[in-house]
């Protein structure tokens, strides 16, 4: 049996699976294009401007300010996680679209591949969407805000390749509630979204340091749309690449095994 670390054998058809999903997606563009719109602007609006009015300046910066970068952030976790959850079961369990992609010249790394750029591109959609509403509010700095695209892109594969191993792995579409509450929700709270790390007990950072990929990728926002230097770029960077491709090669195998009966 292959090993779920072996490096699965992508061609370049996988390209159409996120072509497939982009055409669906594109059809009903005007459900899909205001969510991320509204949800930049609840953000802003309630925490950065209500609650933000009760909090002094963060590390030199304006409370409202503070918090953009961790609304990008979570955009993309959230584009990428729930798209290659709840969608790919969907489309896998329900739809039956990979039995029938499977059933052509693709194979099943094709198609789990296709579904982990479109995981990725969901997230560069969402941010692409927001950035101009951060910009009206005044809260990021361009040209560097712009380097939020690429980023959302690499750290959108990441939450896809996370997303799919618990797809691969979930028994119903019921039990993909347990991770998006369990462990989706306090990386929300606990990763420097809302408020600094270094608020929390020594335990609880160095847990969001080494388990919360979110941590790093809020820290990369910030960098890149403030824009400061932070002390730990080159770490944040190292483990978002590494997890990109553990999390990637294991789902594709782990899929593989689930749906090869």
């Amino acid at each position: 049996m292959t090993s779920i670390f072996s490096l699965p054998r992508v061609s370049r058809r996988a390209i159409k699976v996120w072509r497939r999903n982009l055409d669906v997606f594109l059809k009903t563009w005007k459900v899909n294009f205001f969510p991320p719109f509204i949800e930049a602007l609840l953000y802003l609006t309630a925490i950065g401007l209500g609650i933000g009015t009760y909090v002094g300046a963060i590390d030199g910066v304006p409370y409202i300010t503070y918090i953009a970068p961790a609304i990008l952030a979570i955009t993309v976790m959230n584009s990428a996680f729930f798209e290659c959850t709840y969608g790919s079961y969907v489309r896998m369990y329900y739809q039956k679209s990979f039995d029938a992609i499977i059933a052509t010249p693709l194979s099943i790394e094709d198609v789990i591949a296709g579904e982990l750029l479109w995981g990725a591109t969901r997230s560069v959609i969402s941010v692409t969407i927001m950035l101009p509403v951060l910009v009206a509010f005044g809260v990021i700095s361009l040209p560097f805000s712009l380097l939020a695209i690429p980023l959302a892109f690499l750290a959108g594969l990441m939450f896809a390749g996370l997303a799919m191993c618990i797809t691969s792995i979930t028994p119903s579409i019921d039990t993909l509630n347990y991770p998006s509450f369990l462990f989706i929700t306090p990386m929300m709270l606990f990763s420097g979204t809302f408020f600094p790390l270094s608020v929390l007990p020594l335990v609880i950072q160095y847990v969001a340091l080494a388990i919360f990929p979110l941590t790093h990728l809020v820290a990369l926002m910030r960098m890149a749309t403030l824009p400061s230097a932070g002390s730990l770029l080159a770490l944040n960077l190292i483990w978002i690449l590494a997890a990109t491709v553990i999390f990637c090669v294991i789902s594709i195998n782990l899929m593989r095994r689930r749906l090869i009966v």
